[in-house]
């Protein structure tokens, strides 16, 4: 049983037993694992007997200085420690332990047929469910998050290049200051220099602050918007292979020969068949979704920041101060002070 919304690829079976055979000898060596281990009428004779072992579900040793359980607390009962009647738990402990197994017992086959169904894949021996258009778009989105993390990393490096710039420069323009004072032959020249130096300075931290502002917001739409939609892609991959899994149990049932037991186990494969295609359909629709808002998200921010970037950029390295300011009110950017304190931890 495919689905007709989707293409199936599919390799050659070379010999391998059939699905039904494998998940019937995975069951059963879990059942001989549980009837060779020790049953807990085997571990009451041992205490009762005064061969008490170590076991995985026996009681912790009392603490130092904490008295041992008295005979008459209902716990125990007699000098040999056996389990007493009206306070025995021993259908709760064995109702909870068949619970758990039956837990460890679906998660086992579970997983077991997602590592066969990905082996199969790898190997080329086994069919997957492919939907060409989703894929198509999921690999364009994992593409589009590695170019824009390199503009990230260079915007980063620019950023930081340009501070050490403009550090210079105010060092450059003090120096210019000071020898100013200290040379009245050259007081013009070094005076006229230090003024040049602050100006630029001054520029160079309005256009420091469309910088790092342009470096933050593709910094969040590429490490949180699109690794968001990524982590969907990721789930709907890994429920895609569980929706394979159960397909191929069900789709060996319905060829392999009839007997009296086929029929049921046939009905029990279509029902956890249908279970994971509901789950596979509906994160295929989730990362849809995310694709086509993270499509639309991406062209609205990257279009304002990638506006900020030029004017400011033009407009430092042209001079002009005026649209420089302007650019940085237009986006609504405020330059943080060099006198302002930093806000400590707990004030953040």
């Amino acid at each position: 049983m495919t689905d007709p919304n989707f293409a199936t690829m599919s390799g050659q079976q070379n010999g391998s037993p059939s699905d039904q055979e494998l998940d019937d000898t995975f069951e059963q060596d879990l059942r001989d694992m549980l009837r060779d281990g020790p049953s807990l009428s085997d571990t009451a004779s041992n205490i009762q007997g005064g061969n008490v072992t170590e076991s995985p579900f026996a009681a912790p040793p009392p603490q130092m200085g904490q008295a041992k359980s008295s005979p008459n607390t209902g716990n125990y009962a007699g000098t040999g420690g056996g389990f007493a009647g009206p306070g025995d738990n021993g259908d709760s402990t064995s109702a909870l332990a068949k619970a758990k197994f039956d837990s460890f017992k679906t998660w086992s086959i579970s997983t077991y047929k997602c590592t066969r169904q990905m082996l199969s894949e790898k190997l080329g021996k086994g069919s997957r469910t492919v939907d060409l258009q989703l894929e198509a778009q999921i690999e364009v989105l994992r593409d589009t998050q590695r170019k824009y993390a390199n503009i990230l990393k260079l915007s980063r490096a620019l950023t930081h290049h340009f501070y050490q710039v403009v550090q210079t420069q105010r060092s450059l323009g003090d120096a210019f200051g000071e020898l100013g004072q200290k040379s009245p032959e050259l007081q013009e020249e070094f005076n006229y220099n230090c003024e040049t130096q602050r100006s630029l300075c001054s520029n160079g931290e309005t256009l420091l602050g469309a910088l790092n502002f342009f470096t933050s917001n593709v910094n969040t739409l590429c490490n949180k918007t699109m690794e968001d939609t990524l982590m969907t892609v990721k789930l709907y991959e890994s429920a895609r292979i569980e929706y394979d899994a159960y397909r191929v149990d069900l789709e060996s049932l319905q060829i392999a020969p009839k007997d009296s037991t086929t029929q049921s186990k046939i009905n029990e494969a279509r029902t956890k068949y249908d279970k994971q295609k509901i789950k596979f359909d509906k994160l295929r629709q989730d990362v849809s979704v995310k694709l086509k808002f993270l499509e639309e998200n991406k062209v609205k921010v990257m279009h304002k920041q990638l506006l900020l970037f030029h004017n400011a950029i033009s407009a430092y390295f042209s001079g002009n101060q005026q649209a420089l300011e302007a650019t940085l009110k237009q986006f609504s950017i405020k330059l943080r002070p060099p006198s302002e304190v930093q806000p400590s931890f707990l004030e953040q």
